[in-house]
Parts: C-alpha cells; sequence; structure tokens
C-alpha cells in the first residue's frame, strides 16, 4: 500500500469536527481500489513549513475546509507548498487562484459562459440598487468572491435592505429561477476524463443547493444536452495539470448553460453517486503515483 497525504481542517476549528471523518473514510474507501492509504494532516499545520509533508509522494488538498475564513495563511500555504516542490494535486498554483471567485471573470473573457456579474471591492446598498436596474430582474444573489459551501451568500428582493453583507470583495448576479426548476448540475473528472454526473436541487423556499440546507442530489447517467460541452470548454480555458475537477453549471431561462464554478480544492465528489464507489478516482490516483 502506498500512503498518500489529505489536508483536513484546522483542528481548533470545532464547526467541522463532526463531518470531515466521515468524508476522509469515503476517499480512504476509494482510494484502496488503487492500494493507497490516506494519512490525514491539518493544513493549518503546513502554512509555513512543509517539511513534515516531503515524506509523501503525493498529497491532496481534498479536506481542506475553512481555508475560505482563513485567506491569508490559505495564501502562504500555497506559496510555501509551491516553494518546497511538493508532489501536490491539484497544484499549489491552482489552489491559490481557485480559491477566490474573480477567476471566473478571466474564464468569461476566454469565452466561457457565466451569470452576469458585477464585481464588488465592498458590497453596500448603493450597489445591490444599481444592479437591480442594470439586471433588470427583481432578484439578486451577492457572495464573497472567497468563500465555500454558500458562506455568506444572500438572496435578495427588489426593495430588500441589505444586512449582513460579505465583507470585502464580492459578486453581484441575477438570481436564476432555474436553481429552484432544474437545479444545479456538477460534472466530475478525474484525470481529465468524465466519471460521473450529479443534479442538486433546493427545498421549496431555499436556493442554495448544499445538502446542509436540505438540497437532494440525484445522479444523472449522461450529461444534460450541451453541459459537457461546457465543461470541456472550462477545463480547455483552465488548461492546468489537474488531477480533479467538479464543474458546476445551471441554465438560464432560455436552457444556456452557464459556468457558477470550478470547484478544483475540496469538492465533494459525490462518491456515493460514482461508478464503482469511486474507481475513477482511485485510478487517476494511481495514475499519477
Amino acid at each position: 500500500m502506498t500512503e498518500v497525504a489529505v489536508l483536513t481542517p484546522d483542528p481548533s476549528d470545532p464547526s467541522y469536527a463532526g463531518q470531515w471523518p466521515g468524508v476522509l473514510e469515503r476517499l480512504g474507501e476509494a482510494l484502496s481500489l488503487a492500494r493507497v492509504t490516506v494519512v490525514p494532516t491539518p493544513w493549518t499545520e503546513h502554512v509555513a513549513d512543509a517539511s513534515a509533508l516531503k515524506r509523501f509522494p503525493l498529497i491532496l488538498p481534498l479536506i481542506a475546509w475553512g481555508y475560505h475564513r482563513d485567506h491569508d495563511r490559505w495564501m502562504q500555504a500555497c506559496a510555501t507548498w509551491a516553494g518546497a516542490g511538493l508532489r501536490m494535486l491539484n497544484p499549489p498554483s491552482v489552489l491559490g487562484w481557485n480559491s477566490d471567485k474573480s477567476y471566473l471573470e478571466r474564464l468569461a473573457d476566454k469565452g466561457i459562459a457565466i451569470p452576469d456579474t458585477v464585481w464588488i471591492d465592498s458590497p453596500g446598498q448603493a450597489d445591490v440598487d444599481a444592479a437591480f436596474d442594470r439586471f433588470g430582474t427583481d432578484r439578486l444573489v451577492v457572495k464573497p468572491r472567497v468563500s465555500g459551501g454558500a458562506w455568506k451568500t444572500l438572496r435578495l428582493s427588489r426593495g430588500d435592505r441589505l444586512t449582513d453583507a460579505p465583507a470585502g470583495p464580492a459578486m453581484i448576479q441575477p438570481y436564476l429561477p432555474t436553481i429552484e426548476t432544474e437545479g444545479e448540475t456538477s460534472l466530475l473528472f478525474f484525470g481529465g476524463k468524465l466519471s460521473h454526473v450529479v443534479n442538486k436541487r433546493p427545498v421549496p423556499g431555499e436556493f442554495r443547493v448544499q445538502v446542509q440546507y436540505g438540497g437532494g442530489y440525484t445522479a444523472l447517467a449522461e450529461p444534460p444536452a450541451g453541459a459537457l460541452a461546457l465543461a470541456e470548454q472550462t477545463l480547455a480555458a483552465i488548461g492546468e495539470d489537474l488531477l480533479y475537477a467538479r464543474i458546476d453549471m445551471a441554465p438560464d431561462a432560455d436552457g444556456r448553460w452557464l459556468l457558477m464554478e470550478a470547484e478544483l480544492i475540496e469538492p465533494d465528489f459525490y462518491l456515493g453517486s460514482a461508478p464503482e464507489g469511486g474507481r475513477n478516482f482511485a485510478e487517476a490516483v494511481r495514475a499519477r503515483l
């Protein structure tokens, strides 16, 4: 068996204590198919010194939860890992830029379809009012640029006051009602190859599809028409050496697929919906070893 490191949350942060061990177990079960054993280690223990990670032939940042609440240290850690020349996948450079959703603007400049977006340094009521007028919509979504799991993401209706606004750089987008009717679709890629597809839908009255908000997940036998083309176009525009990628998208009112996010740091792989419990992921890891 080959040991690989899996980065886990800060042990001083209790918010994830009841969740990440189960995720680690599922990853371990999948990787055992490729004769790989996972060794958990908190990402926060390797911010300034990566020497303890050098013994591993591969480091996977798959449970590095909480980086969005400690972004300065996260960026320092990415620089440390890159400077140490660690065999980390996805690469530290990707872990850095993918942690700020402004990468979506760069992908849009390369022709990737994303929702209309206003980029704000620090959102205020005037920005929200202007966005309603600009988009001609009755509902908006305000998101921090550095976030995870819909953290501090707000849905506002015209006339609502902006309260509990994200601090710092944010993005404002028109709300997509199709999230409620069609959901968000995720395409999972391992080693550049499509593995499986999952559709996620919110409960009635909710707009967040994450399971912690009651979202329901359904495996799809095939990607919807047009979804695979957008995912492949997105990966080509990213142009990085990726072990894994989860491409999240949703249709607009006209049925055109829009990229919501390219999840390249610590995405849920939905291994319960993956073929043979995640064999595609295990084989992609083994190929890199």
